[in-house]
């Protein structure tokens, strides 16, 4: 009787996979279809902003180089999405922030347009409380940041026009210095040695439109300027832990600790050589060709050919790729030294992120595996996932 079973029914004994009988994969699997996810940095307008590309269709990552869109968020219960308007630092002259104004407004017109034309997979949010009401729609909610304060110039009136399109975060600069403040890897050194008096009056203007004041990427210096100076807890959107991992992108332990105290967050990026430290001789090829953009107007044909450049050295260097456990171990050790209420998650998918485990938007419910098995709690698992951020959003505007 027993052969006769097994011969009639095969294919449902196949079906089972040991992941899918793992007592912590099912729970992380309930887990994570209660919390809401938010991931506080993507860089899908990059992608966006190539001819044909539709961010309301499934693409493939290996072809297309794409880790979001729309069906695959919700194939990976990703619920929520700041959407990076990304510039790379060009040069700092009126001719050179015009440009980065026009492709600023270029990348949120592009995002406007996409939900309109998929009012039933997504909706714009601006607050926690959109959030929320997005995902018990069953859509996914978008927000958007902006990466790089470059597309500001020198006009303090640009911060009310980009808030008006929807951005609550702005990264005070990139790669390299801005006319807000110094970066933490401008090849030249710092110019203002933190905030310029500039920037020292674009940060009382965020906190006043309710911008939160995103930290990654700049030098120590401008950190504290801007901590300091900020009525509104700040944020470092996609940056993970010095201590782990010898890097001027990523937060010191004292920074870190500086950042709990005024309520904010630091969201860990899935960045491979921001997690574990790589070779002399990968991190020199790709600073090389990071900085390549700096200081340029690229062209179309100038960032084909560093995209093939990248893909080349990824490919020399896959083994020395991070995986998932090196993401929450930058987690752990941030709870460890702050607690659970200032960690969270920036991707930095379609920007650079992805490790070994984590390859796409589909598979972040991966990560939340993780985190189960480290024994964090639903209700640790529900603040790292969204809970934390959107507690500063609802913080950022003070008058």
């Amino acid at each position: 009787m027993t052969h006769t079973l097994f011969s009639l029914f095969p294919f449902f004994l196949l079906s089972v996979s040991p992941a899918q009988e793992d007592p912590i994969v099912k729970k992380a699997h309930r887990i994570h279809q209660r919390v809401l996810t938010l991931d506080t940095h993507a860089d899908a307008p990059i992608m966006m902003q190539k001819p044909g590309f539709d961010v309301g269709k499934a693409h493939d990552t290996k072809r297309d180089q794409s880790q979001i869109d729309f069906p695959r968020m919700k194939q990976g219960g990703m619920d929520a999405m700041f959407f990076a308007v990304y510039t790379s630092q060009g040069p700092r002259t009126p001719e050179g922030h015009a440009e980065a104004k026009r492709n600023a407004l270029n990348q949120f017109a592009l995002i406007h347009d996409a939900l309109k034309k998929h009012p039933d997979q997504a909706e714009l949010a601006t607050t926690p409380a959109d959030a929320y009401r997005i995902q018990k729609a069953g859509k996914r909610a978008i927000f958007i940041g902006m990466e790089n304060g470059y597309p500001v110039g020198n006009d303090l009136s640009l911060l009310k026009t980009y808030y008006d399109l929807g951005c609550r975060y702005m990264t005070l600069t990139h790669f390299a210095n801005n006319l807000i403040g110094d970066s933490s890897t401008d090849p030249d050194g710092p110019i203002y040695g933190g905030l310029s008096d500039f920037g020292k009056q674009v940060v009382p203007e965020m906190n006043r439109l309710g911008i939160l004041i995103d930290v990654s990427h700049v030098a120590d210096s401008t950190f504290y300027d801007a901590l300091a100076l900020s009525k509104a807890p700040v944020i470092a959107s996609h940056s993970n832990c010095r201590a782990l991992c010898d890097f001027p992108r990523n937060m010191t332990d004292d920074m870190i600790r500086a950042i709990a105290a005024k309520g904010g967050v630091v969201q860990v990026n899935f960045v491979s050589d921001y997690l574990k430290k790589p070779s002399d001789a990968f991190r020199t090829a790709k600073t090389k060709i990071r900085m390549a953009r700096v200081g340029k107007v690229m062209t179309p044909e100038m960032e084909a050919r560093l995209a093939a450049e990248s893909d080349s050295l990824a490919k020399v260097f896959a083994p020395e790729r991070a995986s998932l456990s090196d993401i929450v171990d930058h987690i752990d050790h941030i709870v460890k030294l702050v607690g659970i209420d200032h960690v969270g998650i920036g991707s930095d998918f379609d920007g650079g992120g992805g490790v070994n485990g984590l390859e796409d938007v589909s598979q972040i419910e991966n990560l939340t595996v993780e985190l189960v098995r480290r024994n964090y709690s639903e209700a640790d698992i529900a603040k790292i996932w969204g809970g934390n951020l959107l507690r500063v959003l609802g913080q950022a505007k003070v008058q």
